[in-house]
């Protein structure tokens, strides 16, 4: 990866008219602004790539030119809308942006609208969402789009009332006066529109001034998903989209050598049976017929890709690529970890509805990768991108599996055979055998101290290859498929740095290539790696005879990360008194320019061992949506225990074990904390940082040290209870 300039993510922009009856106001990059010198260390180790360049730093770089096809417009019916160019899959960013659109306008928030923008090529990764970018990225630019809205709002009822601009006020989604009148910006929109130079200030508001952003705010959509207004894509009102559901192979990337459908297209409601690369698809009028036609089906399977491979012929082989660790001549503690395969397993199931017809393709789908999606759906079906009109809807949870879109292609591909639209949707079987999962992998870590110091730190982490080949991250970073030598070790070296002063610290990524279908899994790389270095960093406290948090508040860089610390375990009481086979745990992770810490409190005296109660703190910077942050630290921890202690997959003979929730242990009621508390601490900084994956590592490395406490063993293989 070539030389990557901070400064680029920390950006002036300006504003421009774009040609309209309404006002419409667009971005337009500006000149660079200098970041922020990082904070030092007392005896800091050496910075790592992470602390320089993370992916968030990368993206907006790479996406600077697209920002300024971000447009905002006030209509005449006072509604103000934001075309999102993002994905709404349940992490609350359509809340988020429409809280700092409300803000710097001036507009009450029921006012604004944050629609999801159709797939657009011309904005290419500027409409991907991932690694925790979503907020971070539009934060400047929207503010500023926001904020140019307004001046030029204020202007035109300056001109209708032939007043001073600057004795004007503006709140409640219009413009007031003095002397009492006011004006709807709805009113005043056409004439806005013909403003080129306002009269006041375009510049956003000082943070001191926020009224909205950083108040605790209940979703937008939040009475809609419970009342079931909300559209996800297998409720879009397509005419005649029929049910449609595809035979898929016993392995992973079996073909189909011959089949008979004679059985099942007498059976009632089956409109067609369609052979497509992935299998068998089979449409009907209900999606219960299709499922019966599916299993009347003849279908003789060819092999897959990794028919001779199981569990345990990859972990082997990932040790053996595992590069050996130095030497080190100081008392040293030292592990090796596996962790399994995992299913991203979000609630809604893959859909997608498709309209092909000649010389055109209507897609509807939730993807985090629009322009990918579109441009796989013009591929399959032989039409050129310009051709395809892609919707993106919302979905219901995505943990990074929504960056892939096969069920779009899928049903494009269908739409196109039969002549007529369809709705495609996966079983849960389909995505838990078939979709995408987080690699497999295995780590070396060694950390030396001697007279009080940490003086090394190695950790080597080997891992299946991960395949970002055709989502919207993979482009960034030139990925090529399964066989790409540099993807995972790009992205390992922009997003893992050690937060401790541990000495030399060496982190390397190996990846070891299957043909079967892999993906970035929340937080990629560090739910693994840093749960990894967390259970050292409690074997370290504990061999140089130090309190474990008292040890991490000594060895971390900054005061940010400490005071995280510092939150968690005063909040949670750390230190009490727990009776035998319970026990407390902590864990941090800093990514995405933001930190996050999390306590747990375990009980295993059960041949089930449950997190009775967490308390989680996390400092992003400057907070938009508390209550939204809340949750979404609560999703991570979540996946923190389930991962340590649940919730895998197994792979035997080349097809994955487990088919549904039945038997992929994600917690439920009955192994789900108590009691949980999040902490979201007030502001540190001007800009947001990363959320929606923060909190994983934290809470994953809690629950091992934890469950290590309470039953006196040192975990290695998780999930713990496989």
């Amino acid at each position: 990866m070539g030389h990557f300039d901070r400064a680029l993510g920390r950006r002036r922009f300006l504003t421009a008219l774009v040609a309209a009856p309404t006002l419409t106001v667009a971005a337009r990059l500006g000149a660079d602004a200098l970041a922020p010198a990082a904070a030092g260390a007392v005896v800091p180790s050496p910075a790592q790539p992470a602390d320089l360049t993370d992916f968030g730093d990368l993206m907006a770089a790479a996406t600077a030119a697209e920002t300024s096809l971000l447009v905002l417009q006030v209509t005449t019916d006072n509604r103000v809308v934001f075309q999102l160019p993002r994905a709404e899959v349940g992490q609350g960013v359509t809340t988020a942006l429409a809280m700092i659109v409300a803000e710097e306008l001036d507009a009450r928030l029921s006012d604004v609208d944050t629609p999801l923008s159709d797939a657009r090529s011309d904005m290419g990764l500027a409409q991907s969402t991932g690694g925790s970018t979503s907020v971070r990225s539009l934060w400047d630019p929207v503010r500023q789009v926001a904020a140019a809205a307004r001046a030029r709002l204020v202007t035109a009822a300056a001109q209708q009332w032939n007043v001073d601009a600057n004795t004007l006020t503006t709140h409640d989604t219009a413009v007031w006066s003095p002397d009492g009148r006011s004006a709807s910006y709805g009113s005043l929109s056409a004439a806005a529109a013909k403003v080129l130079v306002p009269a006041v200030s375009t510049a956003p508001k000082s943070t001191s001034a926020y009224t909205v952003v950083g108040q605790p705010t209940t979703r937008v959509d939040a009475r809609d998903i419970v009342t079931g207004k909300a559209r996800y894509a297998l409720d879009q009102p397509v005419a005649g989209a029929l049910p449609t559901v595809v035979a898929r192979p016993p392995t992973i990337n079996g073909t189909v050598v011959s089949y008979d459908a004679s059985t099942a297209k007498t059976m009632p409601g089956v409109v067609a049976v369609t052979q497509i690369p992935t299998g068998i698809a089979v449409t009907a009028q209900t999606f219960g017929q299709a499922m019966d036609a599916k299993a009347a089906l003849n279908i003789t399977w060819g092999a897959g890709t990794i028919d001779s491979v199981s569990d345990s012929d990859i972990q082997g082989n990932l040790a053996a690529a595992t590069p050996p660790l130095a030497p080190v001549l100081t008392p040293y503690v030292e592990g090796t970890f596996n962790f399994a395969f995992v299913s991203h397993a979000a609630m809604e199931v893959l859909t997608a509805v498709a309209d092909v017809r000649s010389g055109s393709a209507e897609v509807w789908t939730a993807t985090k990768s629009p322009t990918g999606a579109q441009s796989a759906v013009a591929s399959a079906v032989g039409l050129s991108t310009n051709q395809v009109t892609l919707h993106v809807v919302r979905g219901g949870g995505s943990f990074g599996r929504r960056l892939f879109y096969e069920p779009a292609v899928e049903a494009a591909q269908v739409s196109k055979a039969i002549g007529r639209p369809v709705r495609l949707m996966w079983t849960r079987n389909d995505d838990m055998r078939h979709g995408r999962l987080r690699p497999r992998s295995y780590h070396r870590v060694r950390a030396g101290y001697a007279l009080g110091n940490v003086t090394t730190y190695q950790h080597q982490m080997a891992s299946v290859t991960v395949d970002f080949s055709g989502s919207d991250t993979g482009t960034l970073l030139a990925n090529d498929g399964y066989a790409s030598p540099t993807i995972g070790t790009a992205f390992f070296g922009i997003s893992e740095a050690c937060p401790y002063n541990f000495g030399v610290v060496t982190e390397a990524l190996t990846e070891v290539t299957y043909k079967m279908h892999t993906g970035s899994w929340r937080s990629v790389y560090s739910a693994l790696a840093r749960t990894a270095e967390e259970i050292i960093v409690d074997e370290l406290a504990r061999a140089m005879g130090q309190d474990p948090v008292a040890f991490r508040l000594q060895f971390l860089k900054t005061d940010a990360e400490r005071a995280v610390v510092s939150k968690v375990a005063s909040a949670g009481n750390w230190g009490q008194a727990m009776a035998a086979g319970t026990a407390q745990g902590v864990g941090f992770h800093q990514e995405y320019r933001s930190r996050a810490a999390c306590l747990v409190n375990i009980d295993c005296t059960t041949s089930t061992p449950r997190v009775t109660r967490a308390v989680l703190a996390v400092d992003v910077g400057r907070p938009v949506n508390p209550k939204g942050l809340q949750a979404q630290a609560m999703s991570g921890l979540m996946d923190g225990i389930a991962t340590v202690l649940y919730a895998g997959n197994h792979l035997k003979n080349g097809a994955v074990v487990e088919g549904s929730y039945a038997d992929f242990h994600y917690p439920r009621q009955a192994t789900a904390p108590r009691q949980v508390d999040v902490y979201v601490l007030p502001a540190t900084g001007s800009t947001p940082g990363g959320a929606g994956e923060l909190c994983v590592p934290a809470a994953a490395a809690a629950v091992a040290n934890a469950y290590a406490r309470a039953t006196g063993t040192k975990p290695r293989n998780f999930p713990i209870n496989f």
